[in-house]
């Protein structure tokens, strides 16, 4: 009809008639799909980058002018991979995007030609809104399009009324897809006038700036026509499904919370293992009211053992209502997936575990939307991937794959902890032990105020004397890396904190006042003749002490620890030639000098490993009655 009535023009362009008259009548397939790619290869914040090649740089601004656009140097940059997947894709089908600045973008047809687009405004995606849009002229038909696209629930009341979508993006999502909705609007050059003047007028407001922006665009935001909807596969790194269930075999309750629709969530749940196929699944239902939240509570109250499945706007409701319940119910949970979250209600459910239950928790998240979420938990895991490297420059500990994390945690978390452990509670068993010694040698002397060992015995001791083999102890480990991986249930027993608290500050607070008191009582019980030999013999002997207890907490002995013991051994031997007027009360001025020949003789080396004997056997003794009756569980696996 259209190309009857145009008369004289049909000669112009009489090849472009009859497809632009098809779409007045019922719009063919073909039209529809050509509309849906261009909207994909334009609505995007996506940008070509092409790698400058050898051998070209006095062209440079040729080559800026009449590029060569060559699909094997071009890459794409974007903030979200998913975005940089849509134009791959558009690429794969003929139309290429292939320059982008601030004011326009080019696209590449089949056909070699280019058609130019201006970008009139774009509305960045934001994760309240879940939507994006651009407004683009057609620098060949002037035509102006306003563009958008978002997730489901943003866009299926803006777009005109249709019966596939829902149902479409309930398939794709059950598939384990992310889910975009493409929609577009024609707008004439006096709507697009019209909208511009109130939008500059919005964005120079004082007061409430953002929502009479949000509201302008919004105006805009009716009746669009639906074009398509894309699915983008967030594929699982390598090794998750056996991770996950590391994680979970060593005691770690797992949740995730994700922006996804609630079947993508559910179905990526699944896949990854993070719920069994065979294990039930409470799907909680939308929520709105307390009475709903009430109810639904209650529904879910009556399972047991089963993984829950809740999205942010029902959450949101019943942490308003019933937040104690609710927690109390989600923890008790093998699984927990939370969907449709923006970013802030990921950081609020972290501090409310944290909260409710006093336990540890740690946040591991691969992109921007996770930073507030890592930052929120007590350790925060950053994974390098595909969304950048915001998560990871916000977390306490980056890592290149999800699989990395068991290492991390079960071999690199565990010798970390017990390391700690050995060491701090050694460096305050040697400050206590010296400490009980001069308190015992000041009350056999009437409380004289006269310091046991002086000015350079003191420091020897702290440092080279026994420093080596007190921080060797962070080399030992009681099982190998590839046993603490193999049985996950070793971590577990961590939880109990058995290896850091006050039972074991008690125990050894007992033990540095019984080998101090030995230590000192013993010396002066076997020198009473040779009294002004009294500070050689119990420094060695305390020397002594502090090496063999170094040795009885050592668990896998590492070559460092032998060449510690020995060093710090060989430096007392060595100094005792050249700190001889230190070892004596009173120093110098009394006259108390070492006598090396007496240090030499067998009455001196008895005495002194009899002290050394009596106040280190008894402990060992206890060491091997308690390894043999009450075995720790990695005793088991070593032997």
């Amino acid at each position: 009809v259209h190309s009857q009535n145009s008369g004289n023009s049909t000669s112009s362009t009489p090849s472009r008639k009859p497809q632009s008259s098809a779409p007045k009548v019922r719009k063919s397939v073909s039209s529809r799909i050509h509309e849906a790619v261009k909207a994909i290869a334009l609505c995007h914040n996506v940008t070509p980058v092409y790698e400058s090649r050898a051998g070209v740089s006095g062209e440079t601004e040729y080559a800026e002018v009449d590029q060569d656009f060559s699909d094997e140097n071009r890459t794409y940059q974007a903030s979200s991979p998913d975005e940089v997947a849509l134009v791959q894709w558009t690429e794969s089908v003929g139309l290429t995007l292939v320059n982008r600045d601030l004011t326009s973008m080019q696209l590449k047809t089949p056909g070699g030609h280019i058609l130019t687009y201006y970008i009139l405004q774009i509305f960045p995606f934001t994760s309240e809104s879940k939507r994006m849009g651009i407004i683009v002229r057609d620098e060949s038909s002037g035509e102006i399009t306003f563009y958008m696209k978002g997730a489901d629930v943003a866009m299926s009341t803006i777009v005109q009324y249709n019966d596939w979508l829902e149902e479409e993006c309930g398939n794709m999502a059950r598939e384990g897809l992310r889910t975009l909705v493409v929609a577009k609007k024609s707008l004439t050059e006096e709507q697009y006038q019209d909208f511009e003047s109130r939008y500059n007028q919005a964005k120079l407001s004082i007061h409430d700036r953002n929502l009479k922006v949000a509201a302008v665009v919004e105006s805009l935001e009716r009746e669009m026509e639906l074009l398509c909807l894309t699915g983008v596969e967030d594929q699982l790194q390598a090794d998750v499904r056996p991770t996950l269930e590391m994680l979970r075999n060593a005691g770690i309750k797992i949740w995730m919370l994700t922006g996804d629709k609630l079947e993508t969530a559910t179905c990526i749940a699944k896949s990854s293992h993070l719920v069994s196929r065979t294990q039930d699944i409470h799907i909680f239902r939308p929520v709105a009211t307390r009475g709903e939240a009430h109810l639904e509570l209650n529904a879910f109250r009556r399972k047991h053992d089963c993984a829950l499945v809740i999205s942010g706007d029902s959450l949101e409701v019943c942490l308003k209502y019933y937040e104690h319940e609710f927690v109390e119910l989600a923890c008790q949970c093998p699984a927990v997936v939370c969907c449709r979250c923006s970013p802030t209600q990921k950081a609020h459910i972290v501090k409310l575990l944290q909260h409710h239950t006093g336990k540890r928790t740690c946040a591991i998240g691969d992109g921007g939307n996770d930073v507030s979420m890592i930052q929120a938990a007590d350790c925060g895991i950053g994974i390098e991937g595909k969304e950048g490297k915001q998560a990871s420059l916000a977390a306490d500990f980056s890592i290149t794959q999800f699989k990395h994390i068991g290492r991390l945690l079960m071999v690199h978390g565990r010798n970390s902890y017990k390391r700690s452990a050995a060491l701090g509670q050694f460096v305050m068993h040697r400050g206590l032990i010296i400490s009980t010694m001069q308190a015992v040698f000041s009350s056999v002397f009437y409380f004289a105020s006269v310091p046991l060992y002086q000015g350079f015995l003191m420091v020897g001791y702290a440092t080279i004397y026994t420093m080596f083999p007190v921080f060797s102890l962070v080399l030992d480990q009681d099982v190998k890396p590839e046993m603490a991986l193999l049985y996950p249930e070793l971590y577990k027993d961590l939880t109990k904190g058995r290896s850091l608290s006050f039972k074991t500050f008690l125990i050894w607070v007992l033990i540095s006042i019984y080998q101090g008191g030995i230590l000192m009582y013993g010396a002066l019980l076997l020198f009473e003749s040779e009294f002004v030999h009294v500070v050689a013999i119990s420094f060695t002997a305390l020397i002594l002490t502090e090496l063999l207890m170094v040795a009885l907490t050592i668990r896998t002995w590492h070559w460092l620890m032998v060449v510690a013991e020995f060093l710090s051994l060989g430096c007392y031997v060595a100094s005792l030639a050249f700190l001889n007027e230190y070892f004596g009360i009173g120093r110098v001025s009394f006259g108390a000098f070492l006598d090396v020949a007496f240090i030499t003789t067998v009455t001196f080396l008895w005495k002194v490993s009899a002290i050394t004997v009596v106040s280190c056997l008894p402990l060992y003794i206890l060491k091997y009655l308690k390894r043999k009756f009450s075995p720790p569980s990695y005793s088991k696996l070593t032997s």
